[in-house]
């Protein structure tokens, strides 16, 4: 198991990382997910993985709840039960319903089986799917 390192144990960089975090979240920096806790041990790749995530999750042309759904569905697929568990939340915390979690999951588990499928036979792509 990891070494999680606590907001208090933090070196300054790894604290500077979660307090931006916290201030966004409006959540006491000591009350941070573990994967900072476990990440707080390499500063660099936090700041690093902490920017890409801000970009990420960004205001644009894509809504907050459709970002987690895709990040959820990655994670499904990556079979990450962490990032399940987390996203799957954050996407309850913006509106996913039972109803569309439902749904959302018919639609990954069909990518999964149509990925498999295509990739077993070795389907060639479609020259109507190329990119122009």
């Amino acid at each position: 198991m990891p070494r999680l390192i606590e907001y208090k144990d933090m070196d300054p960089r790894a604290k500077s990382v979660v307090e931006g975090i916290a201030q966004a979240r409006g959540i006491d920096p000591a009350d941070i997910n573990n994967v900072w806790k476990a990440l707080a041990r390499h500063p660099a790749v936090m700041e690093r993985f902490a920017a890409e995530m801000k970009a990420a999750f960004a205001p644009g042309k894509l809504d907050p709840l459709t970002k987690e759904l895709v990040y959820l569905a990655v994670s499904i697929a990556n079979q990450c039960d962490y990032c399940i568990a987390s996203h799957g939340t954050m996407a309850r915390r913006k509106g996913m319903t039972e109803e569309m979690h439902e749904e959302f999951m018919a639609v990954v588990m069909a990518a999964q089986k149509g990925n498999k499928i295509a990739t077993a036979y070795r389907v060639p792509v479609d020259p109507a799917f190329e990119e122009q």
